[in-house]
Order: C-alpha cells, then sequence, then structure tokens
C-alpha cells in the first residue's frame, strides 16, 4: 500500500497493494475525530451497515471506503479479495487513524477477517457473516431460504457456521450471481428480475410445513432490494440482515471508547469508483450530501 506517512516508510511497504492518496473533496472538507470508524465494502452494500452503526452510535464518526472499482468481490478469488481487504485497512489506519473497523461486506470477511487480525493485533475488527442462528431461532417451519455470493456460500467460514446448525433446521442456500453488481448500479429493473429469478429457485415461501418462513440477506447488498424480495415471499416471511446484530456487536466491542460529545458524528465517504453513483447512493438510503472523495488507484 502507498503510505500516507513519512517517506521512511515507503520501502517497508512498498511490496503491498496500495493505494493513492484521496483526490480533493470539491464539497466542503469535514473535519473528524482523531480517531473515526473505519468501514468498507466492495461497493455500495456496507451503507446499510453503516445506516445500522449510525443509528446505535450518533456521536461516532465514520469513514466509509467503497471499492466499487473492483466489485464485485463476491465473484473474486479469495487471494484478490484479501489483498484489497488488506490494503484498503493499511491505508485507513495510516491516514484517518482509526480506533475499529467494520468490514461491512460478507465475502472480505469470510475471505480476510483473519488475516486483518493477524496484521493489526491491536485493531477491533468487526466482520458480518449470514444470520443463519437468529434465523434457526426465529423460523417456526425449520426451513430457511439464504440469499448470498458464490463466494459467501463456498468460503471455509460458511461451512463452519452451517456445520454449527446442522439438525435445527434446513438452509435453502441460492448463489445470487449479478445482484450485487445491479444493486451496485442501481439498476432497478435487473434488480427486479433477479430477485424473481432466484426467489423461484429456492421453493415456496409462507408459514406451512414445508416452506420457507425466513429469508437471510447474506450480502450487505441485499438490503436495498429488500422491498423487491418482500413483495416476492410475501407479508408473513421473516427478512434477516445483519445491520443491525453488527451494530449492537460494535456498540458492545466500543463501549470503553465512544465519543462523550453530544453532537451527531459526520461521515466521510471515499471510492475507487464513481464518485456519482455513490453520492446518490448516500443521499437516497442515508439521507446525507456527502461529501464523496476519490480513491485512485496506482498502475
Amino acid at each position: 500500500m502507498m503510505p500516507l506517512a513519512p517517506p521512511a516508510r515507503e520501502a517497508a511497504a512498498s511490496n503491498r497493494c496500495r493505494l493513492s492518496r484521496p483526490a480533493p473533496l470539491q464539497a466542503t472538507r469535514l473535519v473528524l475525530n482523531e480517531h473515526s470508524i473505519g468501514v468498507f465494502d466492495s461497493g455500495m452494500g456496507g451503507l446499510s451497515v453503516l445506516r445500522s452503526l449510525r443509528d446505535a452510535l450518533p456521536h461516532e464518526d465514520f469513514i466509509y471506503i467503497a471499492d466499487s472499482g473492483h466489485a464485485p468481490y463476491g465473484e473474486r478469488p479469495d487471494s484478490y479479495v484479501v489483498a484489497r481487504a488488506r490494503a484498503i485497512t493499511g491505508y485507513l489506519t495510516q491516514h484517518h487513524h482509526i480506533k475499529a473497523l467494520v468490514i461491512a461486506c460478507n465475502t472480505a470477511t469470510a475471505a480476510a477477517i483473519e488475516q486483518l487480525r493477524q496484521d493489526h493485533p491491536g485493531l477491533p475488527i468487526i466482520g458480518v457473516e449470514p444470520g443463519l442462528k437468529p434465523a434457526a431461532k426465529a423460523s417456526t417451519t425449520h426451513r430457511i431460504g439464504v440469499l448470498a455470493t458464490r463466494s459467501t456460500l463456498a468460503s471455509a467460514k460458511y461451512a463452519t457456521l452451517l456445520a454449527s446448525l446442522q439438525g435445527q433446521a434446513e438452509f435453502v442456500t441460492q448463489a445470487c450471481d449479478g445482484l450485487a453488481l445491479a444493486i451496485e448500479h442501481q439498476d432497478t429493473p435487473k434488480i427486479i428480475a433477479l430477485c424473481a429469478h432466484y426467489i423461484s429457485q429456492m421453493g415456496p415461501f409462507g408459514t406451512k410445513p414445508g416452506q420457507v418462513d425466513t429469508l437471510v440477506l447474506g450480502c450487505t447488498h441485499y438490503a436495498f432490494a429488500e422491498h423487491h424480495l418482500r413483495a416476492l415471499v410475501g407479508p408473513e416471511v421473516h427478512i434477516l440482515d445483519t445491520g443491525g446484530p453488527i451494530a449492537r456487536r460494535a456498540h458492545q466491542l466500543l463501549a470503553s471508547q465512544l465519543s462523550d460529545r453530544q453532537s451527531k458524528g459526520h461521515c466521510r465517504f471515499e471510492t475507487s469508483g464513481s464518485t456519482a453513483l455513490l453520492q446518490a447512493a448516500v443521499q437516497r438510503w442515508l439521507q446525507l450530501p456527502g461529501p464523496i472523495a476519490a480513491l485512485r488507484e496506482l498502475t
């Protein structure tokens, strides 16, 4: 990663995947607390987690990285995702001096969280995983649907989680190729078509025996398609995402480090993709004006 610290560190970092300094902001530059909370995702899906984090930790400052120029992670090899996660985490710790990190991406959590904890042993790191455990508790038919990326479903972390719930419920899994990218591009017709296709592959939904009565959203992007999914599965089916549980975990883990100020915290957004798309998503889903900075890659 390109160091954003004194030149003496350059040699030690020269063999890492590198990110450049963000381009100057076009809007008024925010002054964040010295130690903000870092959040990153392969793109915009992690905004659903950030929304829950801001509700649970209203006085904290956040720095959000959307790695949209390299999305979707769910269709990338693990080695690629790990390299991106290490580069972004190094950037956040060196340049923004974060006090905690939230990996707001199921794929990145599965592929990279253990490596990141080894790299940064003093940094609290919180990941996300499909909500299979709360789904098993909520289901009465004991038949649960799981929508996720292909990488998440193929990961060892997911296999371990699934094995821990053996005998408690039947899990019907569905890899949703293309859905995260359609949400990333805010392509509503494609989102609707893909949701309909994947839901149709999972069998009947409802509360009768043999029906799927609980649907787990195993990718943070999918929370932004929830209303389309609701129209397909009906009003009685539980739909579970990970934003709330992650926010509660962050509050618990950071209880002794929370800001004591009374004013609302600020958010800064940076992206390796389109600033205009991220700006639109932030305004639409978080009702925030930004500002948005470009995170440019070195060749």
